[in-house]
């Protein structure tokens, strides 16, 4: 290019469907070699955009509270060459209603490529995140219909699963779709069924080589992802208000509640001569609420707060002594790969629900910077 500049050194310009607080634009701050520059972002709740606002002042400019079904093309600012979207799973999860894409939620997923199809140019990218139900959704039909409808959009289409837990102590399973636009495919692309891979287990195989004769598919082979951190540590406030601790009988009550192998479990902890922390949910096992304690030594899945038992526990053991709280907001956003994120907007339990409505930062951040950027932004002729 010219006077300009490359176009290697230009802003890539994106936008973020369904941006909640912000956590992908944190993440697509932090990819290295280019400047990503989000220049439109859209949720429906105001709660939503205060965190966001808190944490990037230029909101003001750019982020817009509406739903999205009255969202058209021409409302985006022109070049948008990156558009990322996290449509509610609610009806896709496990956890959910099971829907699927007719569901009042995850059909938001219709409203977002139909926006898509209005933009011209098209982004080259668009990157979608969800739950590992969006594939069995409706015996897969929804996954595919969703795919169809990308691909008749012009996009060439990537499936990756990826667990957060290579990343920060939170199990956290999601799936990925990168569409690249077909004339914009990297020379590294693939076409053909991928070979089994950490970020491409079986399960995702096989979505591959359903779709390979009917939509435009590839894939892209990718590093293996870290091991991950085992424990909490660095993750948990280990200096808190004596007042979040739960009272004697609140605890008792907690321990009463496990079975014999969650006590067995805690008890062994108990007695230990360090001082270890588990997570715990609270489940209904035939009508009786019980509370059970995570084998390992990272934090369950994280969720959105919509009552007690989507609310994850913090229980601290060892030398003889026990503890048990309810997780803060700020052990939320550390779990999400948000250290730095600054939690001066909405109620806590307005930031438990936004961190367990979000996507971790650290996972965006090496998809952007091992598969987005590569095709954003070539090192090299191709």
């Amino acid at each position: 290019m010219g006077e300009g500049g490359s176009m290697e050194s230009a802003p890539i310009r994106a936008a973020e469907f369904f941006a909640g607080i912000g956590l992908v634009r944190t993440a697509l701050e932090r990819v290295k070699g280019a400047q990503v520059q989000v220049v439109w972002a859209n949720d429906i709740k105001q709660a939503k955009r205060d965190a966001y606002a808190a944490n990037f002042p230029d909101a003001e400019d750019h982020f817009i509270v509406e739903d999205i079904r009255n969202i058209e093309a021409p409302d985006l600012p022109p070049g948008i060459e990156l558009a990322t979207s996290s449509f509610p799973c609610i009806d896709l999860s496990l956890a959910g209603n099971r829907r699927g894409l007719v569901g009042e939620q995850s059909g938001m997923f219709w409203e977002f490529a139909k926006v898509v199809k209005g933009m011209s140019p098209r982004p080259s990218v668009i990157l979608l995140e969800n739950v590992h139900g969006f594939a069995t959704s409706h015996g897969g039909k929804d996954l595919t219909a969703a795919l169809a409808s990308l691909s008749e959009l012009g996009y060439s289409l990537d499936v990756l699963a990826v667990d957060a837990r290579h990343f920060v102590p939170q199990s956290r399973p999601r799936m990925f779709i990168v569409g690249i636009q077909a004339d914009k495919l990297p020379r590294q692309a693939r076409r053909g069924v991928p070979p089994i891979s950490d970020v491409r287990p079986a399960w995702v195989q096989a979505i591959h080589e359903k779709h390979r004769e009917t939509l435009d598919m590839h894939y892209v082979n990718l590093r293996a992802l870290p091991e991950g951190p085992k424990d909490l540590d660095g993750f948990v406030e280990t200096e808190v208000s004596s007042d979040l601790w739960w009272g004697e009988e609140r605890v008792e009550a907690f321990v009463g509640s496990l079975s014999e192998v969650q006590k067995a479990r805690f008890d062994t902890l108990l007695a230990a001569d360090t001082i270890s922390y588990r997570t715990a949910y609270r489940r209904t096992r035939q009508g009786v609420s019980t509370w059970e304690l995570r084998k390992d030594a990272i934090a369950g899945c994280l969720r959105t707060t919509g009552g007690g038992s989507s609310k994850q526990a913090l229980v601290r053991l060892g030398r003889g002594s026990q503890a048990v709280r309810w997780m803060t907001p700020r052990e939320y956003a550390n779990l999400m790969g948000a250290h730095d994120y600054k939690l001066l907007a909405g109620t806590p339990n307005q930031q438990l629900f936004g961190f367990g409505d979000a996507v971790v930062v650290d996972v965006i951040e090496w998809i952007g910077n091992n598969y987005l950027l590569p095709v954003l932004r070539p090192a090299g002729p191709e």
